[in-house]
């Protein structure tokens, strides 16, 4: 039988068969297999289960032991080893397409993580290894070059989902709440200046399919025909590869921003706040007036800086999933389509709107969202800053406690967000106080800022045949 070259092939120039690879992992000490380099001298379409060549690194989703659960690999070095469909990075893989494309970046790059451990300290905790807790990324993403260097001293390209470090934190809300006595600076969690002093941790989404099937009460079979057909074909080992049951997604990911210190979040004893908040470039960047994101979040921003310095830790999950995950585009039409209607933009119709250009009202799905406080630790949260009923039941089905709930004080709602606000209000937001009384009637009173973007058209319009008439 031909030996295999270091590149993993045979003398024939072909990859070892399985059972070549199965005496390869008996005869390592450490049990870990020989890496095979891909050879990018032919384009392969998609790849088949107990084909010649397939043998993907085994993965135990859910052991808490990470040397038995295995890493996660989803580089394009090892196609026959990958144990992930999908590539890092989600949508932004396509510009890594685009840097070989142009002779900028090097295919067979491995990039030096020397460096980049987490600088503070997450987990490990109980929930890590509860799938039901634990589905929506790898917990282990943060800990690659601590708990698979062997694998990385081997020569597999393993790359981490998950960074984490510390930042300070510039918002001119903070300055203005110094400003005004509602913050007052400690020197160590507020400064002066206005900056707070943060640890955040970026996550890329890492899916264990089985368990996304069961949360939306379908087959795992039926998730995966699915995606692939919204997704216009992208994914076929989807289709092909029912062994594999890990998938990156091609979507945006989260950050988990934290004030005060990571290590009491998991203690139930200690005041913990947390918002969980969706992605609105509009509002949360530029400032735009017709929703109530940016003040929401930096209110939350306010309250978990007042429960650090009292000595708990305040936690804001920030979501890319602009658009409640339809997309800007999506957004952007549905304003139109608000402001234009019959009777032009009003409470009553601001769902109906979003279900007349999306045909439906919103695929964030909460039920994927409280993955990362399991990865914090979570168990308990004394100050929830959120109105969303779905946040909420999404949460605490996941069995954590939510003690208060805090709603966005009525002086921070911009007037024409008083469409949206009342909306939600009545279609089953948590009111409070501040909003208990909204009504039936309110919902049908409530009206938004008019444009009159048809009468400016009708306008152009006749201008334009006037100048043609001439």
């Amino acid at each position: 039988m031909p030996n295999s070259s270091p590149s993993g092939l045979n003398a024939f120039g072909l990859p070892p068969s399985k059972k070549q690879r199965a005496n390869n992992h008996n005869q390592d000490s450490d049990g870990i297999p020989i890496p095979e380099i891909t050879q990018f001298d032919h384009v392969s379409l998609t790849s088949h289960a107990d084909a010649f060549g397939v043998d993907p690194v085994p993965i135990s989703w859910g052991h808490p032991d990470p040397d038995v659960r295995g890493p996660v690999i989803c580089t394009v070095r090892h196609s026959s080893q990958r144990n992930a469909i999908g590539a890092h990075s989600g949508s932004y893989c396509v510009y890594t397409g685009l840097a070989v494309g142009a002779g900028a970046l090097n295919p067979d790059y491995i990039p030096n993580l020397k460096l980049t451990s987490p600088v503070f300290k997450i987990g490990p905790h109980k929930s890590w290894s509860d799938p039901k807790k634990m589905a929506c990324m790898d917990p282990f993403g943060h800990l690659v070059t601590q708990c698979f260097q062997p694998y990385l001293e081997k020569g597999f390209d393993i790359r981490p989902t998950i960074a984490v470090t510390k930042a300070h934190i510039d918002l001119p809300e903070c300055r203005e709440a110094i400003a005004t006595g509602r913050l007052k600076p400690d020197g160590t969690i507020l400064l002066k200046g206005g900056q707070s002093i943060v640890a955040k941790a970026a996550i890329e989404p890492v899916w264990y399919l089985p368990e996304i099937a069961r949360r939306f009460g379908c087959t795992e079979v039926f998730l995966r025909q699915s995606i692939f057909r919204m997704t216009n074909g992208m994914y076929p080992e989807l289709i092909t590869r029912p062994d594999i049951k890990v998938f990156l997604p091609p979507i945006g990911g989260l950050t988990i921003y934290i004030w005060g210190d990571p290590e009491t979040i998991p203690d139930e004893d200690i005041e913990l706040t947390c918002r969980v908040h969706d992605e609105c470039n509009g509002s949360d960047v530029f400032g735009s007036d017709i929703c109530t994101c940016r003040p929401y979040l930096t209110h939350a921003i306010e309250e978990c800086i007042r429960t650090a310095q009292r000595g708990g830790a305040g936690i804001v999950i920030y979501y890319r999933k602009e658009g409640r995950s339809l997309g800007e585009v999506t957004k952007y039409l549905v304003y139109n389509t608000r402001k234009r209607q019959k009777g032009g933009d009003s409470a009553e119709n601001y769902f109906n709107c979003t279900e007349q250009v999306a045909g439906v009202q919103d695929t964030r799905f909460q039920a994927l969202m409280p993955d990362p406080l399991h990865f914090l630790g979570v168990t308990k949260i004394h100050n929830f800053i959120s109105m969303s009923d779905m946040k909420y039941n999404a949460i605490v089905s996941t069995g954590i406690k939510i003690v208060n709930r805090v709603e966005i004080p009525k002086e921070l709602v911009p007037e024409d967000a008083q469409v949206e606000i009342t909306a939600k209000v009545f279609h089953g937001y948590n009111a409070g106080e501040a909003y208990k009384n909204i009504d039936e009637n309110e919902l049908k009173h409530t009206k938004g800022r008019e444009y009159n973007y048809d009468q400016k058209e009708k306008d152009d319009a006749d201008a334009t045949a006037t100048n043609g008439d001439k």
